[in-house]
């Protein structure tokens, strides 16, 4: 099964975070790494760019209205992720309470990434991206 985890913070928890050394912290974050990869379970994982510099796409209205930097009323910013192959959910709250990436403010998220075979496989638009996923070598 594949689980996310979620990476947010407040605003202050990543304010906080510029006191830290850079080498310091991509050592950390390098060692918890490269335990996941031994361990066999990363799919994938990255950072996200300062919220300042997206954009959000508010879909209230038509059309869509696009504003500039992060969003309008957040406590948390979602900040980066990783995707893991686990057996459980389990398994993925046990990697989640190693990441490094603790203290006050910082939060993780955990959800299940359901996987193609989960949907209609009689749908035409499942059958094109089982064809594409297969076609890329993600299947």
């Amino acid at each position: 099964m594949k689980y996310m985890l979620i990476m947010r913070a407040t605003d202050e928890a990543y304010a906080a975070m510029g006191a830290v050394d850079m080498n310091e912290m991509l050592e950390t974050v390098g060692r918890f790494n490269d335990e996941l990869i031994r361990a066999g379970v990363l799919l994938a994982a990255e950072g996200l760019d300062d919220p300042a510099e997206g954009v959000v796409i508010d879909y209230s209205t038509d059309p869509p209205v696009v504003t500039d930097g992060p969003y309008g009323e957040t406590k948390e910013l979602f900040g980066g992720y990783y995707i893991l192959s686990v057996a459980s959910k389990e398994e993925a709250v046990e990697w989640a309470k190693r990441l490094p990436a603790g203290g006050p403010g910082f939060k993780t998220e955990i959800r299940r990434v359901p996987e193609i075979g989960e949907f209609p496989q009689d749908n035409v638009w499942i059958q094109k991206e089982r064809a594409w996923r297969e076609a890329t070598g993600q299947l």
